[in-house]
């Protein structure tokens, strides 16, 4: 894909090597498709964004498992890291909800909404808020339970599949540009 746009912004191989920082890590960080661009390395670090990227928690415990899941799976690090991205404070509730429905149909549970807010928001602080948050959460049960990891799994897969098929018509498309120029330049000779 536009393997030139982002050779801009990332550092090269000889860089990641040398850098030391990642030099303590050895060969750990060293493998070349966790700095690649290509095909299924890319594909493969948007798919372990989106598993990493529906850990309950913060983003520094999301980015450290995309992360480790980049490591294991050799697949690109930065691009599992930032697709971690997707989910945030204005995307959470969604994607929640879509856990919790997909929890209930897997479940083959009721038609049933989401439990009712057990606390409101205004007026409390931090630390009044998030034991609500949990508790709140935690009525949610089962479906969430189940359909959180279902859903990162089919995220995965979706992304994966996406980037994948986008990357093959990207190139089919850029070699149909290339053989139209050099047709056209042989016609013009």
């Amino acid at each position: 894909m536009p393997r030139k746009f982002f050779r801009k912004y990332l550092p090269s191989h000889e860089t990641i090597r040398t850098h030391r920082y990642i030099r303590r890590f050895g060969p750990l960080l060293q493998h070349h498709n966790l700095w690649h661009l290509h095909r299924r390395s890319v594909a493969g670090g948007v798919a372990m964004g989106m598993l990493a990227g529906l850990i309950p928690g913060s983003n520094p415990v999301q980015f450290t498992a995309a992360a480790i899941l980049a490591i294991i799976f050799r697949v690109n690090l930065p691009i599992a890291v930032v697709v971690t991205l997707y989910s945030n404070p204005f995307t959470i509730v969604p994607l929640y909800y879509v856990a919790f429905k997909l929890g209930q149909l897997v479940l083959l549970q009721g038609n049933g909404g989401l439990p009712p807010r057990a606390f409101s928001l205004e007026g409390k602080g931090f630390s009044e808020w998030l034991p609500a948050a949990f508790d709140w959460l935690a009525s949610l049960g089962k479906p969430l339970l189940i359909g959180l990891p279902l859903l990162a799994l089919l995220l995965a897969a979706l992304g994966y599949l996406l980037v994948d098929a986008a990357w093959k018509i990207y190139v089919r498309y850029q070699w149909r540009e290339r053989q139209r120029r050099r047709m056209k330049r042989a016609r013009a000779v």
